[in-house]
């Protein structure tokens, strides 16, 4: 017969947690129903819903270093020192950016993360990544890390077809793993690979109940990183497992017995649902979500860092000592000293995420910004918006980019009516009309205010 119990994190009197026990199959499941492979995903509905339980402090760790160097030209030194620099910034006093992830393999990342280290910022704690190696545990331990993860696929996908193991050899596997970490005085994070298409009742559950058992022998937290590898988690409420976030973060924290600071969530984007995903993660107990800077990763890159600060912001109600304005830092170093290229669209960071080139639009800026801007573009992030001056611009906008470049306020701002805005048009719907395509460049702007006598510095 089942106990009774209370849980003193719901205050809900509780049957006894069933234990889940391994099911060690024959054969992978690869749910094909679910991924056909020839098909595209299908998302399935069971209607089983679980609460919203967003803890009280939620939290944003960093895989630039990590994760971020897998899918372009790696950091030099000089460079990780200074986007590090720039994550403490960002993250404020309260450490909201907690934790940074380093590779540790070639001699220039060791000495970038020494350097790092030699900063004494408590946040971003800096933490490893390692192949699950003797080898690797002494060169964590010599760095005097506190924390390495350490990667776990749980997926039958990886499991059979990519090891040739047993589910009972993996997770026997994982565990020695995990106790020899702990033997060379690191704490492991556990990254459990795929696991949006793990069998999770029949692996993932008896497996991470087994690491929370060593857990509590050896009085350390052990920390479970719930990878979405192939992004292909999913938010909705009644979703079915495996591809279920809140399926799975419900599940590790009920059945497992996992607290909420101990779940981190690391997502990929091949859906485009990485942010919404990692709120989601939030939303339902997980305590952090991993990003990178400008979302730059595996295949089509990870959660983007920038995102969450403000998607922090929405949820929380307050930035909580976070910079945002060092966003644009980030970016603008980023584009000029590893030349990578942004597109412009991209939110927050793209250099017309808050330009507009519709007149029409023009003429609502002109007015009111809050009209045609998503905030305070310019307190935020340092960028007031913008707008673009073309065959579609018209007076709205001419007279909205000479008032802006300018920074013309109050009486001093020019109108729409006015003559130069008037003389300026009429010049540039000239050149239109002569095969004009591109649009009008700031240099152009300026001869043309000289032109016409505008004298605004």
């Amino acid at each position: 017969m089942k106990e009774v119990l209370l849980n003193h994190n719901t205050n809900l009197l509780e049957e006894d947690i069933y234990s889940y026990k391994l099911q060690d199959v024959e054969k992978p499941e690869l749910f094909r129903s679910i991924f056909p492979y020839s098909e595209v995903p299908k998302t399935v509905f069971n209607h089983r819903h679980v609460p919203m339980d967003m803890p009280e402090n939620i939290y944003i760790t960093d895989t630039s270093f990590r994760d971020g160097q897998q899918s372009r030209s790696p950091y030099t030194k000089e460079q990780i020192v200074q986007l590090y620099k720039f994550l403490h910034q960002l993250g404020g006093k309260k450490g909201i950016i907690r934790q940074c992830e380093f590779f540790v393999y070639s001699q220039k990342d060791k000495d970038a993360l020494q350097e790092c280290l030699s900063l004494g910022y408590v946040f971003p704690e800096i933490t490893t990544w390692i192949r699950a190696s003797k080898k690797d545990f002494e060169i964590a331990k010599n760095l005097g890390i506190k924390e390495t993860g350490i990667l776990m696929s749980c997926s039958d996908y990886h499991i059979f077809n990519k090891m040739g193991l047993s589910r009972k050899q993996a997770m026997e596997k994982y565990l020695s793993i995990i106790r020899e970490c702990l033997d060379f005085g690191i704490k492991p994070r556990c990254h459990l690979e795929d696991i949006t298409r793990a069998d999770f009742y029949g692996f993932v559950l008896p497996f991470v109940s087994e690491i929370k058992k060593i857990s509590e022998d050896h009085k350390i937290p052990i920390k479970l990183r719930v990878c979405d590898t192939l992004g292909l988690g999913v938010s909705y409420p009644g979703a079915s497992l495996p591809r279920s976030i809140p399926g799975i973060i419900y599940g590790l924290r009920h059945y497992a017995g996992f607290s909420s600071e101990t779940i981190e969530w690391h997502g990929h984007n091949d859906f485009y649902k990485s942010v919404s995903n990692a709120s989601t993660a939030w939303l339902y107990g997980a305590g952090s979500v991993n990003c990178s800077l400008l979302g730059i990763g595996e295949r089509t890159g990870n959660v983007p860092l920038e995102a969450m600060v403000f998607e922090y912001a929405s949820l929380k109600g307050t930035l909580n000592g976070m910079n945002p304005k060092i966003i644009t830092d980030i970016a603008e170093y980023i584009a000029k000293e590893t030349h990578y290229p942004i597109p412009p669209m991209t939110p927050f960071v793209g250099e017309n995420f808050n330009v507009t080139k519709a007149g029409i639009h023009a003429d609502g800026l002109l007015k009111d910004e809050e009209i045609y801007n998503i905030f305070d573009t310019e307190k935020f992030l340092g960028k007031p918006p913008l707008v673009t001056v073309s065959n579609t611009s018209g007076l709205a906008g001419i007279a909205y980019w000479i008032n802006n470049y300018f920074k013309l306020k109050g009486k001093n701002k020019i109108s729409k009516n006015d003559e130069i805005v008037k003389k300026i048009k009429l010049t540039i719907d000239k050149e239109y009309s002569d095969g004009r395509v591109t649009f009008i460049s700031t240099d152009e702007m300026k001869q043309l205010i000289t032109n016409f006598g505008g004298q605004f510095e």
